[in-house]
């Protein structure tokens, strides 16, 4: 099964420019919240880094951060912008093993399949070393569907979530909800899931 959603990549195909630099106002807060479970100078993979303003605010508090992005479009727009290398990967192709202390996954992994996310995350529990720290975000909600740009999202309620991590090959994990918004603009309750290998 794969993670990748012909019509999802075409937005971010289409929108590349406009979506890497947004210039909304935005706090760093549950960032910096991740940030404080690693020890300085941690390796960090970021999956769907976007614009680049986690990375570039990750690599000011100088950690070492392998930033990617699904859309090769994207990942042109914040290699311009970081000035370092940003790898073009789909969430399949992870294929590192113990190899980072950290995965961020902000607003990235809501786009994977139901049917693929469990599997995903298999392969970035592979990638972190232990007592390695994953971050992901997801728009709440009760069955997978479409926003009104018609991309896809995989709205997951925390209960389905922690089935689709297997709670139990992780340390701990941690699910808050959160009142936000996105790129729509529009009010979302959203999932933040912390989880130690």
């Amino acid at each position: 099964m794969t993670a990748n959603d012909p019509d999802t990549l075409a937005f971010y195909a289409d929108e590349a420019v406009r979506y890497a630099n947004q210039t909304q106002a935005r706090s760093f807060e549950h960032l910096d919240t991740y940030l404080a479970l690693l020890s300085p100078g941690a390796s960090i993979l970021e999956l769907g880094c976007g614009g680049g303003d986690d990375t570039a605010h990750m690599l000011e508090r100088g950690f070492n951060v392998a930033p990617t992005d699904g859309s090769p479009e994207i990942a042109a727009e914040a290699q311009k912008r970081l000035r370092i290398p940003v790898s073009v990967l789909q969430f399949q192709d992870i294929i590192a093993e113990n190899a980072y202390d950290g995965v961020w996954a902000s607003a990235c992994l809501l786009h994977v399949p139901r049917t693929a996310l469990p599997d995903i995350i298999s392969h970035v529990h592979r990638a972190l070393r232990p007592d390695g720290q994953f971050f992901a975000s997801f728009k709440s909600g009760t069955a997978e569907g479409r926003d009104r740009f018609g991309r896809y999202f995989n709205y997951p309620s925390p209960e389905w979530l922690r089935d689709a991590y297997q709670a139990d090959r992780w340390q701990t994990i941690d699910i808050k909800t959160v009142m936000g918004s996105g790129y729509d603009k529009e009010p979302t309750e959203w999932l933040y899931v912390t989880a130690t290998k």
